[in-house]
């Protein structure tokens, strides 16, 4: 018995070894392995969540889109326009400012002496008791009077005036006689020792005088060659003396009235009028004309100005007096 019940221990014994070395095989068999099981187990799970997801959500039937009515344009119906797309504005670069040098302040053109002034042969020059001219100027269009007019026009002077001048004062003297006027040239042009002549004549028979009744040499507007001194044959008889040829009563002729009322017309205009005496510095010589061009001319008929009194207030100082 006793025996036995040694043989049964043993039995037993073995028996418990076996079975755990059988659970110990099974347990390491059964041990995922750290790379391809973790994926086998990640395909599995995939598998049952497609799985569950085709179960779930039903799939849509793929059927043709319906095609849609064309509606049929009628006729005159505009076509729609597609939008119109504005343009981006291109930002220009700016232009860097450069500085720029500031110009200088012109100088203004020095002005000569009035005794070597040789102006120009415009018809607007100035010439006053202050501004004269030089002793050397004479201009360079001169024409005789006596080569266009008659005798009982020029007295037989030798009178001349610019070329520039000539065609308007024919003009006007047709004209005067188309009327039945008498027009007379007393002088034209004069020459700078003319003037003396006719300076020295005055200041010796009436020195108090001269100065208002004629012009030192160079001072004269007859230098200029646009002068014209005209006479009538009426004038003896008004002041009562048959030599006279310049007298203030020639505003009482028929001739110097008509010159007064028309002159401007032909270009002409009265350069020493009664009210501009103490301005121009000259006595009233209603018989002294100068030719300045229609425009001019009339511009200054209807302001009642003569054309020292325009010149003087509109244009600088020509020259130094001296």
């Amino acid at each position: 018995m006793r025996y036995n019940s040694v043989s049964m221990r043993h039995v037993i014994i073995t028996i418990g070894l076996f079975l755990s070395g059988f659970l110990i095989a099974g347990c390491t068999a059964n041990q995922p392995d750290a790379g391809g099981d973790v994926a086998a187990m990640a395909v599995d799970n995939a598998v049952v969540l497609e799985s569950e997801t085709a179960v779930s959500t039903p799939i849509p039937s793929l059927q043709n889109p319906p095609t849609p009515e064309v509606t049929p344009v009628g006729e005159g119906s505009a076509l729609p326009q597609p939008p119109t797309i504005t343009p981006v504005p291109t930002l220009e670069t700016p232009t860097p400012l450069v500085p720029t040098e500031i110009p200088a302040t012109p100088t203004a053109t020095p002005i000569g002496v009035c005794s070597q002034r040789i102006p120009s042969d415009d018809l607007f020059t100035l010439v006053t008791q202050t501004y004269n001219l030089s002793r050397d100027y004479a201009p360079k269009d001169l024409v005789l009077l006596t080569d266009y007019l008659a005798m009982d026009v020029t007295l037989g002077y030798p009178s001349e005036i610019r070329e520039v001048a000539l065609q308007p004062l024919l003009t006007l003297i047709n004209d005067m006689k188309a009327e039945g006027l008498q027009p007379q040239i007393i002088s034209g042009y004069r020459s700078y020792s003319g003037q003396s002549i006719a300076w020295n004549k005055w200041s010796t028979e009436m020195p108090e005088r001269a100065s208002i009744i004629s012009a030192r040499p160079g001072h004269s507007e007859h230098q200029l060659g646009t002068v014209v001194d005209f006479g009538s044959p009426s004038l003896p008889d008004i002041v009562g003396d048959p030599d006279i040829e310049f007298h203030t009563y020639f505003f009482k002729t028929p001739e110097g009235i008509w010159l007064l009322e028309n002159a401007h017309l032909y270009g002409f205009t009265l350069s020493y009028t009664r009210e501009a005496s103490e301005i121009t510095g000259f006595f009233y010589e209603p018989w002294h004309y100068r030719y300045v061009g229609v425009e001019m001319a009339t511009q200054l008929k209807e302001v009642g100005l003569t054309l020292t009194e325009f010149q003087l207030a509109n244009q600088p100082e020509p020259c130094i007096p001296d």
